[in-house]
């Protein structure tokens, strides 16, 4: 495999996790978004295969959390929205000959052994990993070697998209179901889901400030 970043875009938080807005307060969704955030990046920094970890965004206090982490602030088209932020980042990587993992920033039970199944399944290169949704509509990881090797587009039915632009590719898609990372808090479900799991998560930790 080539050397392998991660790519995790991160919204404008003052806008983040609209649809919790009959369950959360915005202040508490903003905190909650951040906070999940950061159990992203502590996850990823624990993978020692990543070459660097870059947060694409362009919201201060995000790049600030990525800046805490060690990992690199790519603002090109960040500000558009996660498919062409994360287009943007492939294109970069790939001239630079690397490989992409890339998941978002509110799946905040991932772990590093998460993300270590994600590499360890890439078949020689060419490669695409993907994992979906806990709907399974929804793409919520997604390796490429070389990084930019399949279109991406992300939305509610990104997933059969996914596989299918591999496929046209000439690549056999590997897919795993890695309930952790399918996760991805958007919906109040999401969130009763994740809540019934207790974690020792930052995201659990501002929600039960929150309840208390």
């Amino acid at each position: 495999m080539r050397p392998l970043w991660a790519a995790v875009p991160v919204k404008a938080l003052d806008h983040a996790k609209q649809r919790l807005g009959d369950r959360l307060p915005p202040s508490t969704r903003r905190a909650l978004a951040l906070a999940m955030v950061e159990d992203v990046l502590a996850a990823l920094g624990k993978v020692h295969a990543l070459g660097g970890i870059a947060v694409l965004t362009l919201d201060p206090d995000a790049s600030a959390l990525a800046a805490r982490f060690g990992a690199e602030i790519w603002q090109q088209d960040a500000g558009i929205g996660h498919t062409e932020a994360v287009a943007a980042a492939a294109r970069r990587l790939r001239q630079q000959g690397c490989a992409m993992v890339t998941i978002p920033g509110d799946i905040p039970l991932v772990t590093a052994a998460d993300i270590a199944r994600i590499i360890a399944a890439a078949p020689a290169p060419p490669a695409f990993v993907a994992v979906p949704a806990r709907d399974r509509c929804g793409t919520n990881a997604v390796l490429c070697d070389p990084a930019d090797a399949v279109p991406l587009r992300f939305g509610g039915d990104s997933f059969s998209a996914h596989l299918a632009a591999a496929r046209a590719g000439g690549i056999e898609p590997v897919v795993l179901d890695l309930p952790r990372i399918a996760l991805d808090i958007d919906t109040g479900a999401d969130l009763d889901l994740f809540l019934a799991q207790r974690s020792d998560t930052r995201a659990q930790a501002v929600l039960d400030r929150v309840r208390a």
